[in-house]
């Protein structure tokens, strides 16, 4: 009876009733770990802003990958050219190109842009820029060309298109043809060049944050040296000696997973003003993807797996050290 009653006044006695004092057991661990952390603000504070940066540069860079990839995927089926006449071409041989134009096979869609036209569209262009408006007035004769903006039909190939612009360069009335490509290559090649370096700096920061997780757990481990001793002389097990630095990289995680999800709406709430007018210059309007309650789940997911990854290597290390384990 003697022997019940001191195990039952022991907290960290190997339990014995379940899953009843297995969850006494986490609560006690978590108002622990809540305490020692409330403690220890300022270098609290200091572990979830490393960890914050760590986990928010390559979220930043998936974003971005992922919103281009979008805005590649939106205009690729939008591709085409645009045929530039030369100067003194009269409307109707315009007309008649156009019509032409029209009875092709790969083209959809056709635009005329008259001189005129494109001079009124660079004025309302360049309201901003008063010493532009006063070279275009001082100007005898427009020198802005008429222009055809074709859409090529769906399914088309750049071969394709290079072929028509080859054929389209061969008119006398036409100055120069350029097919619509370049930046869509670019965009793409661009696309790859930060997939890849998101999965760099994701790899290399979580290390980072593995490596501050681990230091922070360890000092914490100092700490608590002597009532570690004496747990392992009242037989507290392996895993109630291990769980509150667990908690403690956890605690670490979560809060470097905040500061992340704080830092990118700081990030994407900085550039929205100069995307969306790059945006808006070609008609395109700014939906930003992926930062949404799915990708900020996961940026907390990742911040508690690395925290508690850290936490686990600092007490194998340290505890095996010190022969609790």
């Amino acid at each position: 009876m003697d022997n019940k009653k001191t195990e039952s006044l022991d907290p960290w006695a190997k339990p014995s009733g379940g899953f009843i004092n297995w969850l006494k057991d986490h609560g006690r661990t978590f108002n622990d770990t809540t305490l020692f952390v409330s403690q220890r603000l300022a270098s609290s504070l200091f572990v979830w802003f490393l960890v914050g940066i760590a986990l928010a540069l390559p979220g930043i860079l998936w974003l971005a990958q992922v919103n281009l990839q979008a805005v590649g995927d939106g205009w690729q089926g939008r591709a085409g050219l645009t045929v530039y006449f030369e100067a003194g071409v009269s409307p109707t041989e315009m007309e008649t190109a156009l019509k032409s134009l029209k009875k092709m096979p790969l083209v959809e869609k056709t635009a005329l842009t008259t001189s005129d036209q494109a001079l009124q569209d660079f004025v309302v262009q360049t309201t901003d820029s008063l010493e532009l408006r006063n070279i275009m007035a001082s100007l005898d004769e427009n020198p802005l060309p008429a222009s055809i903006q074709i859409t090529s039909s769906e399914g088309a190939d750049f071969i394709e298109l290079e072929a028509l612009q080859r054929q389209l360069r061969a008119n006398p009335q036409i100055n120069d043809v350029i097919i619509e490509k370049t930046w869509l290559e670019r965009l793409r090649d661009i696309t790859t060049l930060l997939n890849r370096l998101g999965w760099i700096f994701g790899l290399l920061f979580g290390l980072g944050a593995i490596f501050v997780t681990s230091a922070s757990v360890r000092l914490a481990i100092e700490s608590r040296l002597e009532e570690l001793l004496v747990l392992a002389l009242v037989g507290a097990t392996r895993g109630q000696m291990r769980r509150p630095f667990i908690y403690f990289g956890a605690c670490y995680g979560v809060g470097g997973g905040v500061m992340a999800v704080m830092f990118l709406a700081l990030i994407l709430n900085a550039i929205e003003g100069p995307l969306q007018a790059l945006l808006g210059s070609y008609q395109v309007p700014l939906v930003v993807k992926g930062f949404d309650a799915q990708f900020l789940l996961s940026v907390l997911g990742i911040g508690i797996s690395l925290g508690v990854v850290g936490a686990w290597v600092a007490v194998r290390q340290r505890l095996h050290r010190a022969q609790f384990i």
